[in-house]
């Protein structure tokens, strides 16, 4: 598509029907420090040729497919089968938009179908939608559809919540309360884990909901039912959020511990790492008319033709486009419909067998981890809780200097906490998959040993 731009005489025509004098003045709500006030640097034009080996040169810069990684905090590389990425390139699959004429678009909304039953199976309650952008954008809305459901206002976060979602629930909410802060967040305890107490502590008849990490963003694994009923007892819901989700295989899925909304982060179910992004939003709640009516985002359901054959359509799509501006229930404007046939995909190649048999995997070579770091002087997992693939672990220093030496191995030993919380500067958090050999996993130990030496 070419770009075309607006005459100075439609700019001035604009301008004008919006009662401004300037194209500065319409910007003026941008921050002086952020605005550009110079041409862009993009250099000359070049040849396709050329243009191809400059971005080979970039690429090659990029150090990341090459070195052996254990980072995990909401993005995880497990095993994608290269039959599922061809499915994907298909071009009726690859291309496909917005299904809004369903007697055309059958074959995308079964899959939107399948995507729903897998994404209900996996957080045990009964209605799901059709996905949504990511985690982090689901838990903001799971909070908002809180709001409108309790007609309260006030959020209650565990602080083993991953902290950039709990910063994306804040955002969502900060204007919606006019800049008053209505969350509490309830630091995680030294270990990591939930600190179940203080935040049954602090819900209030003001609380719409209580949000907790399951597992924690800390990789442990707390048994929440009693604080699901807590949340109960005071009228608010209980909405768990997780970033792993072949944890599910084998813990008792949110629906079974009291969950009434629970969101996850797709990515490991049917997306490749690639450098942070993109991902896919899981979202499923109670099996209740209102909260279906509050549902964010769409939902396919399946139905009869005329002639009795069975047929899918969009159920529910509550959103601005759809509906009067005042009544939509989020700003989810689709869904993300390639990165959700993706995890479809993947899923019904992997079958409830195998996905259980990849989380296995993942527990036991997290385990021989967890076991080696143990014999290593300097080195301790921190939390004696359960656990499933991520090990927040003590390192001798700070988790910064750690990284950045093993770096030059290679070897991409997790993420530093210290960037979240200065209290954890000495703690690293590492990830495993079925993907990591018992090779790279003594690869891993015998760095560290050798740094600490």
């Amino acid at each position: 598509m070419r770009y075309l731009p607006h005459t100075e005489g439609e700019i001035a025509e604009m301008l004008s029907a919006a009662g401004l004098r300037s194209v500065d003045e319409l910007f003026s709500s941008i921050p002086e420090p952020v605005r550009t006030k110079r041409p862009l640097e993009l250099g000359d034009a070049l040849d396709e040729p050329t243009l191809m080996r400059h971005v080979r040169e970039l690429c090659d810069k990029n150090r990341g497919g090459k070195m052996l990684s254990f980072l995990g905090a909401g993005a995880y590389d497990h095993v994608f089968p290269v039959a599922a990425d061809q499915l994907l390139l298909r071009s009726e699959l690859y291309t496909s938009y917005t299904p809004y004429q369903p007697e055309v678009a059958q074959g995308t909304l079964q899959i939107l179908f399948e995507f729903q039953t897998i994404v209900s199976e996996i957080l045990g309650l009964p209605i799901a939608n059709a996905s949504i952008y990511d985690c982090s954008t689901a838990l903001a809305e799971a909070v908002l559809m809180a709001r409108r459901l309790t007609g309260r206002d006030k959020a209650v976060l565990s602080g083993c919540v991953h902290p950039d979602y709990a910063a994306t629930v804040q955002t969502y909410t900060r204007e919606l309360d006019h800049g008053h802060e209505r969350w509490a967040v309830v630091p995680a305890r030294a270990d990591g884990a939930t600190d179940l107490a203080a935040t049954a502590a602090s819900i209030d008849a003001s609380t719409a909901c209580v949000v907790v990490g399951y597992p924690s963003f800390y990789g442990t694994v707390s048994d929440v039912r009693e604080l699901a009923a807590a949340a109960k007892a005071a009228g608010a819901l209980f909405i768990t959020v997780t970033a792993e989700p072949f944890a599910l295989a084998l813990l008792e899925p949110p629906g079974a511990v009291g969950a009434d909304i629970a969101v996850a982060e797709g990515q490991a179910l049917g997306l490749p790492p690639q450098y942070g992004g993109p991902g896919v939003g899981l979202f499923a709640c109670r099996d209740e008319r209102k909260f279906m009516q509050q549902l964010p985002g769409r939902l396919c359901g399946e139905t009869v033709d005329r002639h009795g054959q069975r047929g899918y359509v969009l159920t529910l799509s509550t959103r601005e486009q759809h509906i009067r501006r005042e009544r939509a229930t989020s700003n989810i404007c689709t869904n993300s419909g390639l990165c959700a046939t993706a995890l479809t995909i993947k899923m019904c190649m992997l079958g409830k067998h195998g996905f259980i048999k990849a989380a296995e995997l993942c527990l036991a070579k997290a385990q021989y981890l967890s076991e080696k770091l143990a014999e290593l002087q300097g080195y301790s997992v921190v939390s004696a809780a359960p656990t499933f693939n991520e090990l927040t672990v003590k390192v001798p220093g700070e988790a910064k200097a750690v990284v950045g030496a093993l770096i030059a191995e290679g070897i991409i030993a997790g993420l530093d906490l210290g960037r979240y919380d200065a209290s954890r500067k000495d703690q690293l958090l590492v990830a495993v998959t079925e993907k990591h050999t018992r090779g790279d996993l003594d690869r891993l130990i015998t760095a560290l040993a050798k740094l600490s030496s």
